[in-house]
């Protein structure tokens, strides 16, 4: 299962299609913060080096990404891109996968619904998360009965998290599936989700 997005450019940095020169500045902001977070939730200091580290696992993101054909989309705050991160994954809907979901911590019960084009959803957010080196987050997560869509946008700073929620909303309802047309289809044709 593959997914599109359709980020409103003014805001939002598209990650995954930044190969080479495109969007290097964006890419390697994305992991230097993703990289300071685990850091502070380890309770590591930044290590001499680790610039260098961001600089060339930016480099390799956008191969990666690309061999993951549409199952991971990424995006940056247009404005800030170490201010908030956005990733959208999609994952096979395995018995281990379940489990996993079934088991998370009671804090994750605190879900509200969420409607989109995937269908009837949940949107979990962690504005103030138990760890004080915890960044601020929030998930929005599909079942579609094969597979797990799930967008999280993780944030550099607690003070401003709240400002980004219409914009989280915004990107998450721009998720879709890719379907692959076969012969005979085309682009123009309504496709209902299951009742």
């Amino acid at each position: 299962m593959r997914l599109t997005a359709d980020a409103d450019p003014s805001l939002w940095i598209p990650v995954t299609d930044s190969l080479g020169w495109k969007g290097r500045r964006h890419r390697k902001a994305a992991i230097r913060m993703l990289l300071g977070q685990a850091n502070a939730a380890l309770g590591a200091t930044e290590r001499p080096g680790s610039r260098l580290g961001a600089w060339m696992m930016s480099q390799a993101a956008p191969m990666l990404m690309k061999r993951a054909d549409g199952r991971v989309l990424v995006w940056t705050w247009k404005a800030d891109p170490e201010l908030v991160v956005a990733m959208a994954t999609t994952q096979e809907l395995t018995p281990e996968v379940r489990i996993a979901r079934a088991s998370m911590p009671m804090e994750y019960d605190d879900t509200v619904s969420f409607r989109s084009a995937l269908g009837a959803g949940e949107k979990l957010v962690v504005a103030m998360p138990p760890s004080p080196s915890a960044p601020p987050f929030t998930t929005y997560t599909w079942d579609t009965g094969t597979h797990l869509v799930t967008l999280t946008a993780i944030c550099s700073e607690r003070e401003r998290f709240g400002t980004l929620d219409g914009a989280l909303d915004d990107l998450a309802r721009s998720i879709r599936i890719a379907d692959d047309l076969t012969g005979g289809e085309s682009p123009d044709v309504l496709r209902l989700p299951p009742a």
